[in-house]
């Protein structure tokens, strides 16, 4: 598979790359061998790309991965591996590359963000944790540095912050999860933002093209959208099957029936508890009552009675629901 280069950095990287976060224990909950052998199987096929974070707690799978990779293919090139650390503190940075430098087992970790970044001043109140990955980047710990983020003024902000080296912003056709300041945000206005990340020569990889799995049955529509946007290099898609590896890979390669629809039939409606906020404005919108209060006081669903309808998707402002 071809590789593409992300902005002004040295890495090469294929225009799809894995995101791990849906094998962990919040969502397909794969044991860690079945959850490795996927991870390896992508490296087999030529995926070079791999994107996780501190709190999706998948590390243990990456390392795993790895090793049964190199037992086989000993002079590979790595592959090039992304994570984020939701902590604002300067020690608490510092650990978290650490943690991630142990647990998977590698020298250095190519692309460190502060994970999900939101407006106003949250990239300042940071400010600990950004001076840590700065120093981190001039030992040779982490190789480039950046933000991830659902929110259009704080993408746009990164490309006057001449330390930023690349951006993980969430784009869809829809504009599920898309937040503009404290608001709701469109594709339209993240695009420009990309736009302007790029111009500067930030390097850019999307998430959510599938806006978090609800957009999965317009498979080719949501990547022609994402891909067709002007400076994107690369897009990051949640892979919990070797069969949505080989759907990737043929989609990058032109190879893909343009009428391609998955079956998302036997797929349900999730909460991820780690983003929810329990703001309740998915509960207003559902309209057969199957979203609840759990016990952490967070929404949840009952899979009983939930129609998988998919209207709460939109209603949600952290893009906290998903479907898989």
């Amino acid at each position: 598979m071809k590789k593409v280069r992300l902005g002004k950095t040295d890495l090469e990287v294929t225009p799809v790359g894995f995101g791990v976060m849906t094998i962990n224990k919040f969502q397909l909950d794969l044991p860690l061998t079945e959850g490795a052998e996927l991870i390896k199987y992508a490296l087999d096929k030529g995926i070079n790309f791999f994107d996780t974070a501190q709190y999706y707690e998948t590390y243990d799978y990456i390392r795993e991965a790895l090793k049964m990779y190199y037992a086989e293919n000993p002079d590979a090139p790595a592959p090039v591996i992304c994570s984020k650390c939701l902590d604002s503190g300067y020690e608490e940075m510092r650990f978290a590359v650490r943690q991630a430098l142990d647990e998977m087992d590698i020298d250095h970790v190519d692309i460190f963000l502060l994970h999900e970044v939101r407006a106003g001043t949250d990239f300042e109140d940071r400010a600990g944790a950004w001076k840590y990955l700065r120093e981190a980047k001039n030992e040779g710990l982490v190789r480039y540095i950046g933000i991830s983020t659902h929110n259009v003024a704080a993408a746009e902000k990164m490309a006057d912050i001449p330390e930023c080296d690349v951006v993980f912003p969430l784009i869809n056709y829809a504009s599920l999860g898309i937040r503009n300041g404290e608001g709701p945000g469109t594709c339209e206005e993240m695009a420009a933002a990309i736009k302007k990340l790029t111009n500067k020569g930030k390097g850019v990889f999307a998430m959510k093209a599938f806006g978090g799995g609800n957009l999965t049955g317009d498979y080719v529509k949501a990547l022609d959208y994402v891909f067709g946007l002007e400076g994107l290099e690369c897009a990051m898609l949640g892979i919990g099957r070797k069969e949505e590896v080989d759907t990737m890979i043929a989609y990058a390669e032109g190879r893909l029936d343009k009428d391609y629809s998955p079956d998302v039939s036997g797929k349900k409606i999730y909460i991820n508890q780690g983003d929810c906020e329990g703001c309740g404005s998915c509960m207003k919108r559902c309209p057969n009552g199957a979203i609840f209060w759990n016990e952490s006081g967070l929404a949840d669903v009952d899979h009983d009675i939930c129609l998988t309808c998919g209207y709460c998707a939109p209603a949600c402002p952290v893009r906290a629901i998903i479907l898989y």
